[in-house]
């Protein structure tokens, strides 16, 4: 019997977005080290994972052949509690991407001062080209294969590009038949009736504008017709133009991979959800013009918020940015040469590592929810969730201000320094 890779192709400008990422989260770590002028050895330890996995297993297909498909988990550190991040199933995915969203994920999480570590994880596979049934057997081998790594106190994986609730669904149901009782704690991101959060799927959008608010207050900008374009129209950037809309900003531009509209006097973004959900595109929306993810970019606007993949803002496009504040709801959308471009233009950038941390923080809500079998309403989780992420905004500006840093150097310095601080309390 014949077994074919699952990998799909990759188009050559998938590999370029992707294949920076690494490179872009040492390079970050590295300019934060030289600050806080740690010891050479700890540094070498925080950068690098604790634990890689790379798992290689079959899938029966419809046609009945049998394909072989790579998955990868990544944990990085996991000094200040258990793992925790994404899965993503996506054609493009390498374990160098992996590597760089994990090591986010620990400074994330530290950021927001949540007790986690990061990790992240990854299959090398399309998801729209297979089934349902396919699907869920290559998440069910896929969570077998990183059972021996994963569990309530050691990794909790969540939903990513990609993977959905009912993706996590399948992850709890294979870890509780393997041990035997229900285990809602060893995911999150679930659907509400299997022990799921109020309030996870907004998450992240809500964080992102959550952040840009506290911003337009810190540097006494007046959040008045506040003008948004949005790259990306997946979870984070679906909610992000939703609490914009919902907070009176007027979100003019949204795209995702197929393209995007732009409308100068403002989208609804309500009967745009509509249209979404009833034609599954964002093209052909009434009274909407098209535009390209690139174009986007560089539109007139005053927050632009790139909730899509790593590597948008590069030098190519970094230039032509016109917004004011730039609200990173996707992780590493901005290279460090265009964090240099961006600071010319005295454009400010919220760093992913503060602004999309709504949706960990969320995640460790339910976590917690599902370990203590007690629920909260959403009005409960929204919240918790505003107040650690205004206190962690604060947190971050005035690191900067005390050190003369920006945004992200500030936040990387806080988070760097809360777990060096943890690995030296226990003893490394």
């Amino acid at each position: 019997m014949e077994i074919a890779q699952g990998q799909g192709n990759m188009t050559n400008s998938q590999a370029n977005i992707q294949g920076g990422a690494l490179e872009t989260a040492h390079a970050q770590f590295d300019r934060a080290v030289q600050i806080l002028n740690l010891d050479v050895g700890l540094a070498d330890l925080l950068k690098s994972a604790q634990r890689e996995l790379t798992v290689n297993f079959p899938v029966k297909m419809d046609d009945g052949a049998v394909r072989r498909f790579t998955g990868y988990r990544v944990q990085h550190n996991a000094s200040r509690g258990p793992n925790k991040g994404g899965i993503r199933f996506a054609p493009y995915v390498s374990l160098d991407e992996v590597r760089a969203l994990a090591m986010w994920m620990t400074w994330k999480c530290a950021v927001v001062n949540i007790p986690y570590g990061g990790a992240k994880g990854g299959v090398i596979c399309d998801p729209k080209q297979l089934s349902v049934r396919e699907l869920e057997m290559v998440t069910r081998r896929y969570a077998n294969e990183i059972a021996p790594i994963t569990g309530p106190e050691v990794d909790i994986p969540a939903p990513d590009v990609g993977t959905t609730a009912q993706v996590m669904a399948w992850i709890m149901d294979a870890y509780s038949v393997r041990h035997g009782y229900a285990a809602p704690a060893v995911v999150t991101g679930k659907p509400l009736n299997i022990g799921g959060s109020a309030g996870r799927n907004e998450a992240t959008g809500r964080g992102v504008m959550f952040t840009v608010r506290e911003a337009y207050r810190v540097f006494g900008w007046r959040f008045d017709d506040v003008v948004v374009a949005v790259q990306g129209f997946g979870n984070a950037g679906t909610f992000t133009a939703l609490a914009a809309h919902e907070m009176g900003c007027r979100v003019v531009a949204v795209s995702n991979s197929k393209g995007g509209i732009y409308n100068s006097r403002g989208l609804d973004i309500p009967r745009l959800l509509v249209h979404v959900r009833e034609h599954g595109t964002l093209p052909g929306f009434d009274g909407a013009d098209g535009v390209t993810n690139y174009e986007l970019l560089a539109l007139p606007c005053d927050v632009l918020a790139p909730c899509a993949l790593e590597n948008q803002l590069t030098h190519e496009t970094a230039p032509s940015v016109q917004a004011r504040l730039v609200a990173e709801g996707a992780n590493g959308p901005t290279t460090p040469d265009a964090d240099a471009i961006l600071a010319e233009k005295n454009i400010t950038v919220i760093p992913d590592i503060l602004c999309n941390a709504g949706g960990v923080v969320v995640s460790y809500f339910e976590w917690v929810q599902g370990l203590q079998r007690m629920y909260w309403d959403e009005a409960d989780v929204a919240q918790r969730l505003e107040r650690i992420m205004i206190r962690s905004f604060w947190d971050v500006h005035e690191n900067a201000v005390r050190r003369n840093l920006d945004l992200r150097t500030a936040a990387l310095c806080l988070a760097i320094t809360r777990v060096a601080e943890a690995m030296q309390i226990r003893g490394m």
